[in-house]
């Protein structure tokens, strides 16, 4: 999934652990680029997980409710009953 830079901006401040900042800090430092540009990416990356695994539970959700067949009709039916 692209992104598309915008020029519209909006601050966000968020807690970290003293570890995670020093993370962040070196990888800033071996890349010359901002702890800001680091945290922003990686937010990035994991909304477009989450995003994902969000929508694939919702729709296993309304699959379980509309179109799954109980493991027991299906024994039944095949007969496969124990």
């Amino acid at each position: 999934m692209g992104y598309t830079y915008s020029k519209e901006t909006v601050m966000l401040v968020v807690r970290i652990d003293a570890d995670t900042e020093r993370r962040l800090a070196a990888m800033a430092e071996k890349t010359g680029r901002t702890k800001t540009f680091h945290a922003r990416e990686a937010i990035r990356a994991h909304l477009d997980d989450l995003e994902d695994f969000y929508l694939a539970e919702a729709r296993m959700r309304d699959f379980r409710s509309e179109d799954a067949i109980p493991l027991a009709d299906l024994k039944r039916d095949l007969g496969l009953e124990d």
